[in-house]
């Protein structure tokens, strides 16, 4: 029987010729995540074992970006113990303020995550990077100390389910709509512990950064990892950030899936997740009612990227923010702000009424730079809106599209792009 991509990723890192789905194996890591929230958690967990050095200080990443800048004291704390890690273990790849970015967009952006790669992170978006043909996955704490220590990590080798892209999608129609469609369909059960394999004709009209999106956002389906094939965009990617070797997996024409859907991409329209659930999803044009907003947020891990950053400012130049809404922008890293400040977008954004933040993920989880109060709704480009995600527990938050989200932002309540 023939293995998906994900699986002869796997096969390959535990130097087995085949693995099945469901068999437990042992494997080699290219990379190990962790940011100023789940590091202090795994150093601690380094300092309660007997190997005490890490495996390989150019194999480990530690990003500070969660409550970064430093929002109190024990945020301070946190990013002090993992800077003095990173320090007494000289690793190669420690990222803090001035220049930092949010984790899954920064790492591809340093050429740090490449095809074949096997990478774990404690951070459950971690699944960004197969984006370019990785295994990525996100990890306990626990697991992060051991793969530092190690070099290893267990896994239960995943079944799959492909997805089938065709067509190519509409203006303003972006990844963010492609996931939330699918997330949609399937639920956010419905890849549980598999791997999301897309595939297709469709794939090559995506650019990276819908990739990307997409990718991140498996793990809101349940999955264990989102896949996409190395093309020539994947591959002029990674000649653009970085020099490191990488390898190209193929499945087989016989693997086996569990489940197959086809995506017409030309058929999506602008969606957007209404509380509590990401699967809870209409269509723009579905939704029949002016759903006011208090807050709209433009960033993330999810969709922080300079296109993202592009067709918000494209839909709101000349524009203002309607009022009493506050609009938060936040470019995911360093590299993306200073593009967006050379390209006039933050120029745009701030004569509109919106602020512009370093990068940071401090709204998505709740943590600071955009807290909700009891009865506020907010539309954001992030990726989770269970119960209380962003502030109250009486708050609402909606997931969308940037385009969706800048739109929203200046009509003052939940539209599409077209309404502007």
């Amino acid at each position: 029987m023939g293995m998906t991509m994900s699986q002869k990723i796997l096969a390959d890192h535990a130097h087995l010729e085949s693995v099945n789905a469901g068999q437990l194996i042992e494997a080699d890591l290219d990379l190990v995540l962790g940011n100023d929230i789940t590091t202090p958690v795994a150093i601690r967990v380094m300092d309660g074992i007997d190997k005490k050095e890490v495996f390989d200080k150019d194999k480990i990443a530690l990003v500070m970006d969660h409550f970064i800048p430093n929002k109190d004291i024990k945020s301070a704390e946190n990013c002090k113990t993992c800077r003095e890690f990173a320090l007494r273990h000289e690793l190669s790849h420690y990222y803090d303020v001035g220049a930092m970015g949010i984790e899954h967009a920064l790492l591809p952006e340093q050429g740090l995550t490449v095809a074949g790669d096997l990478i774990i992170g404690a951070d459950s978006h971690t699944c960004t990077y197969g984006a370019l043909g990785a295994f990525s996955t996100g990890v306990g704490s626990t697991d992060m100390a051991a793969g530092m220590a190690t070099g290893k990590a267990w896994f239960k080798v995943p079944s799959a389910i492909r997805f089938v892209l065709k067509g190519s999608l509409n203006k303003w129609v972006s990844g963010k709509d492609v996931i939330l469609h699918i997330i949609g369909k399937i639920g956010v059960d419905g890849a549980l512990y598999q791997s999301m394999e897309f595939t297709g004709e469709g794939v090559k009209s995506l650019s990276m950064d819908d990739r990307f999106t997409i990718a991140n956002m498996a793990i809101e389906a349940g999955g264990k990892n989102g896949i996409f094939p190395v093309d020539e965009e994947a591959i002029s990617y990674m000649e653009a950030h970085g020099k490191r070797p990488y390898k190209a997996y193929e499945a087989d024409p016989d693997a086996e899936y569990a489940a197959e859907y086809e995506i017409d991409l030309s058929a999506l329209k602008s969606t957007v997740a209404f509380p509590h659930l990401p699967s809870n999803t209409r269509t723009v044009d579905e939704i029949g009612e002016r759903i006011k907003i208090d807050q709209a947020v433009i960033g993330s891990c999810t969709n922080g990227r300079i296109s993202d950053i592009r067709v918000a400012a494209e839909i709101i130049k000349g524009k203002r923010i309607a009022p009493n809404v506050r609009c938060i922008v936040i470019p995911a890293t360093q590299a993306i702000y200073l593009e967006a400040l050379e390209k006039g977008y933050i120029k745009t954004f701030i004569e509109a009424g919106a602020i512009v933040s370093t990068p940071t993920c401090g709204p998505c989880l709740g943590g600071y730079m955009g807290i909700l109060a009891s009865g506020e709704r907010c539309v954001s480009t992030t990726n989770r809106n269970f119960v209380g995600r962003m502030g109250a527990v009486d708050s609402e938050l909606y997931l969308a599209s940037p385009a969706v989200a800048a739109a929203s932002a200046v009509k003052g309540y939940i539209c599409g792009p077209e309404e502007n």
